[in-house]
């Protein structure tokens, strides 16, 4: 993976600007600590940071490629899995190719097809491709939204980049946030706005999409979306057909020319990729696999199960490893590290986010990298076979909002009363839930239960999976670790997106199917437990420090965060007796340390960005 980043101005002559090129380049250099490479023309400028795993030697960015008059330039962050094919029929046709790298396979297949070309990529990308005769840049991004890529016009300007924090870098952009990116962070956050980049002047390219810019303008196309229609498959073929895509996107995205891990938490998910991770490894004579999982000092001391989280992942995790036989790495952290990783987390979003989730994901990233430079994760299939509570309850599928935001009144409480009547909270909520529900395609006759749960099925493909693949993106990237998420297969997302409900949930359980799809596969108990998310730590210190370092603000008169919430009220919060609970209680995703923390990652978004709200 890689990082990306550039620019237009058909008014001046940029190479009298390289200078900016190269500090916006330089931003990204930890997801692409192997490499760096700039090009620059009158009108556009490129830049691009690398972490080689296909073709080290020969895959630098950006890459020109020319035929006959026309030469070619692009810059790409992902991976093709079906390079190897596309390459063949490239050849077929009479191209050649220089590397083995399928940034390469992404160029020509541009040359050959011109911009169809996407529809034609397996893979999580990013990209941008100058036209040199014709003068315009092709930028798309993947299906799914797996690779970010952010873009802005400012001062009659053209910029982008794979994480805002390049697009800031250049001097026409400042760090300003309106009423709808306050809104975003308090009321939204952390599950972004398909499109919504928060701050001012940056927007995202959204998933399945591309655009061109040229000098007339600029064009974004939506090439894929989600498709809706009869699926006509009975219980048992469709498990069949669940367990061969699975088994053939995970095997695609084991390819690779350098070390590979899994992460594993003995859930049902992690547990599936794994064991085909292991069988593949086995077909391959590639040895071992390598397996890792996170957890934290005395958690055994303070876990106590709940709804959100029945039991521990480490008796499970040890249970696969022994069956599968793999080289496991337990990697463990204390609430001083967690802590001081808030801080670095909200740097490599460029925003507040889950705050203790990522702060320990950055760190167990940063760990696997001394081992690994690719990881598989199990990232994305509760929402895209139903695993969440709140597939399952009424409460939250009868609810006219977001089911994770059931609880956003409480929240809009908590904002500075002058703030409040500002973004109105509760209305940009409410206009936000109905654009996505608008989205939704329905299929002729269905009936109000089926419509309920594709409905339901909808807001967690399109608003929620963007937010833990956004994590995962910026947190492992911030380590130089390149993380792949085969259950993001668009072919699998697609033919899952039809499934009925009573196919879905065989067995009267939540991801009934793919339980079916992975019998003979896993290990019977494995096969039926329980979900449990990504583990939180359960240590009171964890609680007992947050709340000092919110209080610590709190106290500050200069904090920035304090104009933006009603201090009492925060500070009410902080001192009460609920603060002290682990369960969430703040709506469905946050605890009363998560509150904490969130906090804190906002007023240090704040003040480090130096950011300007008007």
């Amino acid at each position: 993976m890689c990082g990306i980043t550039g620019w237009i101005d058909w008014t001046r002559d940029l190479t009298q600007d390289s200078s900016s090129l190269i500090k916006m380049t330089e931003t990204l250099s930890l997801r692409g600590p192997d490499a760096s490479g700039t090009w620059i023309s009158p009108n556009c400028a490129l830049g691009h940071r690398r972490l080689s795993v296909i073709d080290p030697e020969n895959g630098a960015q950006p890459m020109i490629r020319r035929s006959g008059d026309d030469t070619y330039v692009v810059v790409y962050n992902g991976e093709l899995y079906n390079a190897l094919e596309l390459r063949k029929e490239l050849e077929d046709r009479g191209r050649t190719f220089m590397t083995h790298c399928d940034t390469e396979v992404l160029l020509v297949s541009f040359m050959e097809w011109g911009k169809a070309c996407v529809e034609r990529f397996n893979g999580i990308f990013a990209f941008a491709i100058w036209d040199v005769t014709e003068q315009e840049l092709f930028l798309a991004r993947d299906r799914l939204g797996v690779k970010p890529l952010f873009i802005s016009f400012a001062d009659g300007l053209f910029i982008f980049g794979s994480e805002p924090k390049a697009i800031l870098a250049h001097p026409s952009v400042k760090a300003e946030v309106g009423a709808e990116g306050i809104a975003e962070i308090f009321i939204i956050g952390p599950a972004r706005t398909p499109g919504q980049g928060v701050y001012k002047n940056i927007t995202e390219l959204l998933p399945g999409q591309c655009m061109t810019v040229n000098r007339t303008g600029s064009r974004k196309t939506k090439y894929w979306s989600l498709e809706s229609f009869p699926h006509e498959e009975d219980a048992d073929t469709t498990a069949e057909h669940v367990r061969e895509l699975l088994k053939d996107t995970t095997e695609r995205q084991l390819v690779s020319d350098v070390p590979v891990g899994t992460l594993l938490s003995g859930g049902l998910d992690s547990s599936a990729l794994t064991t085909l991770a292991v069988r593949y490894y086995e077909q391959t004579g590639q040895g071992n696999v390598h397996t890792y999982s996170v957890d934290y000092r005395d958690n055994d001391k303070h876990f106590k199960a709940h709804a959100f989280q029945p039991n521990s992942d480490a008796p499970w995790i040890e249970r696969m490893t022994s069956h599968l036989s793999t080289i496991h790495h337990p990697i463990q952290f204390d609430t001083p590290e967690l802590v001081g990783a808030l801080r670095d987390a909200t740097l490599a979003r460029d925003l507040p986010g889950m705050a203790d989730v990522d702060a320990s994901l950055l760190l167990f990233c940063r760990e696997i990298k001394k081992g690994a430079t690719v990881a598989i994760s199990g990232e994305a299939a509760d929402e895209i076979f139903g695993g969440y509570p709140w597939f399952h309850r009424e409460e939250a599928l009868s609810a006219n909002t977001f089911p994770w935001s059931l609880a956003s009144s409480m929240r809009a409480d908590l904002l500075a009363p002058d703030v409040a009547a500002w973004i109105k909270p509760l209305d940009y909520i409410g206009d936000r839930y109905a654009q996505a529900i608008a989205e939704v395609p329905h299929l002729d006759g269905e009936s109000e239960t089926v419509r309920k749960m594709r409905k339901m099925s909808y807001l967690n493909i399109t608003r929620f999976m963007p937010t833990l693949l956004d994590r995962k993106d910026r947190m492992s990237m911030a380590a130089g670790l390149e993380v792949r998420v085969p259950f993001c297969d668009h072919r699998l997302v697609q033919y899952v997106w039809n499934i009925p409900w009573e196919i879905k949930t065989a067995g009267d359980r939540e991801k009934g199917i793919l339980r079916r799809a992975l019998k003979g596969v896993l290990p019977e108990d494995v096969l039926t437990r329980k979900k449990s998310p990504y583990p939180k730590t359960h240590n009171p210190n964890y609680l007992s420090a947050v709340k000092g370092l919110l209080l610590d603000i709190l106290n500050d008169p200069s904090s920035p965060l304090l104009p933006l919430i009603n201090v009492s009220k925060v500070r009410e919060l902080a001192e009460s007796d609920s603060a002290k609970s682990n369960i969430p209680w703040f709506g469905q995703l946050m605890s009363g340390p998560q509150l904490f923390a969130y906090l804190y990652q906002v007023n240090t978004w704040l003040k480090e960005y130096g950011v300007s709200v008007k």
